[in-house]
């Protein structure tokens, strides 16, 4: 991950909304959530929703699966991981 894919990521947490659909990902592990859930969840009109929901995978911090008629979110571990370790990578190495 280059910084500027590295920006990008830290600049979709940045919003509020965003940064709670991504942490409830997160809790919700492996299997994801399906949409109707987190919007449930976190009291968020359809349309906004799919707006954050579509800059997160922008940012490849989500990924989408679909399994019938039921639309499933899931948290990215692996590029939430390269966020992590490049952030602690810069720990304590002086300028």
């Amino acid at each position: 991950m280059n910084d500027e894919q590295l920006s990008k990521c830290l600049a979709e947490l940045g919003n509020i909304t965003r940064l709670k659909i991504f942490k409830l990902l997160v809790k919700a592990g492996e299997e994801g959530l399906p949409v109707g859930t987190i919007q449930e969840k976190l009291n968020v009109p359809g349309s906004t929703l799919s707006h954050h929901i579509t800059k997160l995978m922008s940012a490849n911090l989500v990924i989408q699966r679909r399994e019938g008629r039921t639309l499933f979110c899931t948290a990215n571990y692996e590029v939430l991981n390269e966020v992590v370790a490049l952030l602690k990578d810069q720990c304590c190495v002086g300028i």
